[in-house]
């Protein structure tokens, strides 16, 4: 053969092999195109998991939060609630002592009444301002009777207070006891 034609032969090889050459690194390409479409879709798949689980977190810390207040809150509901016939006692004592017209009695009885009463209001304890003339609600108060209402605008209105009530934060943990008018 001549070396023309060897020539033409390896040129066609060569161009061959460019041509092969050029389609494989334009193949590569379009797999590291198709990779890096693949990584970015799997990169917002898991930034989107991230930011779900980290506002599912930051809920989490604001619940538990709210949930340890109330629980401080409340957590001396057994306590008051087991105190508060106490407290009823000393009530009945001060009106008692004061019939009695002993003064002095009267006053020590009633300096352990105030020290016993504002631990309890320091506390979280408070009285339910209950009177008689006030609307009865259902939702607050605890019937305990009816009687025929000495006037006709007494009528579903409170006659007596047998039993104060009393809150604890925000829960009521003794409902006021009362007569109401019919």
């Amino acid at each position: 053969m001549s070396k023309h034609k060897e020539n033409k032969k390896v040129t066609e090889e060569n161009k061959e092999i460019v041509n092969e050459t050029k389609e494989q690194i334009i193949a590569e390409n379009e797999d590291v195109k198709n990779l890096d479409n693949d990584f970015e879709s799997q990169i917002a798949v898991e930034k989107d998991k991230f930011l779900r689980l980290f506002a599912e977190f930051e809920n989490y810390k604001k619940r538990t939060t709210k949930e340890r207040l109330d629980l401080y809150k409340t957590a001396n509901k057994e306590l008051m609630s087991a105190l508060l016939p106490v407290l009823d006692d000393f009530d009945r004592a001060l009106a008692e002592i004061k019939k009695s017209e002993d003064d002095e009695l009267y006053k020590g009885v009633e300096l352990i009444y105030s020290k016993f009463k504002s631990t309890l209001t320091s506390k979280g304890l408070t009285l339910m301002e209950v009177k008689a003339g006030d609307d009865f609600n259902a939702d607050i108060h605890e019937a305990i009777t009816q009687i025929p209402a000495p006037t006709p605008e007494m009528k579903g209105k409170i006659i007596d207070v047998t039993e104060q009530g009393y809150t604890l934060g925000e829960n009521i943990i003794r409902f006021p006891k009362v007569v109401v008018g019919n």
